[in-house]
């Protein structure tokens, strides 16, 4: 088994722990009526996005999110959040060493000790989610039910749909497909960006992602039999016909959207292994992004 498979099947005992952690976390999760910008890389960015979307969603406040490297953290926040796994990535470092602003900081990592939770005046350890594979599972979904545990979302349903994902057998029909397209809605967007990221890292394949109803304006001309469409958000009935009628084929949700997730990271790794690819070491990456002095100077 590899590590990887080994920090899916893992879940639910990590959802569970972050859960019952919260109260000592209250405190450095951003308080109701602030003013938040948060901050991640690749599958990070993809759960602040998630996280922003649903925050506003529950009406706790102005949030968004922002690729590291690109942040426009100086607009007034209250606090800023930073995703990290590792707390050593160039990007989510050098944003918080420029900060003029006099936000709180808080990070959210996997690594007590690391260069980011060093850096922030509150710190969300996630220990007990960390990997030892370089394509991230466990610990963003865990940091992201924690999330939405802290803006009053009961996480039952989550809990027991993480249950089903891991014991159910893989659709063939998306086990053999050449090319599959994600698609999302609202705080969703971020979780679609996120599996079609978990396919395209460990097993090369080829992967895109949409908000559901951009679907439509252009992607949807990939679309054909031999290809697959997997909303993690219900798709309304117009758009799901006309993805039928490319002849692709189309899975709509049957759990909760973690637990969609959850079903993704078990296709890729599945696809990976097909692949002859080592899901744990995937082609061309790394643990963590560290970049060269010559690189850092760009950013």
């Amino acid at each position: 088994m590899s590590h990887t498979t080994d920090e899916i099947t893992s879940q639910p005992r990590c959802w569970d722990r972050a859960v019952r952690r919260l109260p000592s976390f209250e405190e450095a999760l951003p308080a109701k009526g602030e003013r938040v910008a948060v901050l991640g890389c690749g599958t990070s960015l993809f759960m602040a996005q998630s996280y922003a979307a649903l925050r506003e969603e529950r009406r706790h406040g102005i949030t968004d999110a922002f690729p590291a490297s690109e942040h426009r953290a100086d607009r007034g926040y209250d606090r800023i959040v930073a995703l990290t796994r590792s707390g050593t990535t160039t990007e989510i470092l050098t944003a918080l060493t420029s900060l003029a602003s006099p936000a709180r900081i808080t990070v959210i990592t996997a690594v007590p000790d690391s260069p980011a939770a060093a850096l922030a005046d509150d710190v969300v350890c996630l220990d007990h989610a960390d990997e030892r594979s370089v394509v991230q599972t466990r610990f963003p979904t865990t940091a992201m039910t924690l999330l939405r545990a802290h803006l009053g979302l009961s996480t039952a349903e989550a809990a027991e749909d993480v249950a089903t994902a891991l014991a159910l057998p893989l659709p063939e029909q998306l086990a053999t497909a050449g090319q599959i397209t994600f698609l999302g809605a609202g705080w969703t967007i971020g979780l679609a960006h996120e599996a079609a990221l978990k396919v395209r890292e460990a097993a090369g394949h080829w992967t895109e992602s949409y908000g559901a109803m951009e679907y439509r304006h252009g992607p949807i001309a990939v679309a054909r039999a031999g290809r697959a469409v997997w909303s993690l958000s219900p798709v309304e009935s117009a758009l799901a016909a006309q993805i039928q009628a490319t002849g692709a084929a189309l899975r709509q949700p049957t759990l909760d959207p973690l637990a969609e997730l959850v079903l993704a990271q078990r296709l890729a790794v599945r696809l990976a292994e097909a692949a002859g690819r080592d899901p744990d070491r995937p082609e061309h990456l790394t643990r963590s992004v560290v970049l060269t002095p010559a690189a850092r100077s760009t950013l």
